[in-house]
């Protein structure tokens, strides 16, 4: 029914604007949060991972709800947790529009959103209205825009410090190909002084009665195999508690011949469902499977979630599968999962 009748009413919108229908869409679910009961709704199969109880290993991955406007709405999709942001310490617009690209034959998209948010000191009033959700909260962070590169350890820890309190855990995003010089903080130099800083952060701010929160980073796809070793090496190092893999990728593989491959940006959808398998993979044996990995990209049936979860993942993501596939793809993820 939602491939049929939904989606193409949903493509039309904004003259097939993908932005457009993907504000729409949380404006709707917005709505939706007012209904009472949404938090009781029953979920399964729970697990537990780097402390945090989850009542399903279905994630809502960031980027889908930015600024947290319809939290209380993705528990009745059937979601267990929800990633907040990509926030930065500075509110910005982002990239120019458009930014977001639909290449439907592909079940993929192409975004270049370049993290437009409210900023971590708005989401933080958000949050705090909210109260308790009834499931774990992550939140993205990464750096504004208009902050320089050597400058962006401060940029992620000022909106650590501002969040601390409302986030079950917290994603270090370095792996964005949106945002310039983004992806340098990868290196193993750069990374190990902007984890360093973060974790010294946590702990500082754990003091006094406030529960520790797990600290994971996100890696991008398109990293050679010895460069997420040595980025593993650095995060076993700091103390991280584990890995999301993985972001979208800058490459365009196997839709080259679509007329919008050549728009700038990130790719996910179908195109990934390979690429985050392997990686998670390689993540899970370079660890001995003692570093918990939350595996996104290209989940557009349970199977590929299943896949994932035998590659090593603890926990999955998604969100271009609600594009391509709808709200019932959650629940049947879940209905799968061992």
């Amino acid at each position: 029914m939602y491939r049929r009748v939904v989606r193409p009413v949903l493509f039309r919108l904004g003259r097939g604007d993908a932005e457009v229908a993907h504000e729409r869409t949380l404006q709707g679910l917005r709505l939706l949060s007012r209904a009472p009961g949404l938090s009781r709704l029953p979920l399964g199969p729970e697990r537990t991972v780097f402390g945090v109880r989850f009542p399903s290993p279905v994630g809502l991955a960031a980027g889908m709800d930015k600024n947290g406007i319809a939290l209380r709405s993705w528990r009745a999709l059937g979601f267990g947790f929800v990633e907040v942001g990509t926030v930065t310490a500075h509110a910005q617009p982002g990239n120019e529009k458009p930014r977001l690209f639909r290449l439907v034959e592909h079940e993929a998209v192409i975004n270049r959103m370049g993290f437009n948010n409210l900023g971590s000191e708005a989401l933080a009033a958000r949050l705090a209205a909210y109260g308790p959700l009834g499931y774990p909260l992550g939140i993205s962070i990464g750096k504004s825009k208009i902050t320089p590169i050597e400058d962006a350890v401060e940029d992620y820890v000022t909106s650590l410090r501002r969040l601390y309190r409302y986030g079950d855990y917290f994603a270090v995003n370095v792996s964005s190909p949106n945002t310039p010089g983004l992806r340098s903080l990868q290196d193993a130099g750069h990374l190990r002084e902007l984890l360093t800083a973060l974790h010294d952060e946590a702990a500082a701010l754990s003091v006094g009665g406030m529960a520790g929160k797990p600290i994971l980073v996100k890696i991008a796809p398109d990293l050679t195999a010895s460069a997420i070793d040595e980025l593993l090496g650095v995060c076993t190092e700091v103390g991280i508690a584990g890995i999301i893999a993985t972001n979208t990728t800058i490459g365009r593989p196997g839709v080259s011949d679509h007329p919008l491959a050549g728009e700038t940006g990130g790719l996910s959808g179908r195109p990934l469902t390979e690429i985050a398998a392997k990686t998670v993979a390689h993540i899970h044996a370079e660890t001995g499977g003692a570093l918990p990995i939350i595996g996104v990209g290209g989940i557009l049936e349970p199977t590929d979630a299943v896949r994932l979860i035998d590659a090593g993942a603890s926990l999955v993501q998604l969100y271009t599968g609600l594009i391509y596939r709808g709200p019932g793809l959650v629940r049947r993820i879940n209905r799968s999962l061992p």
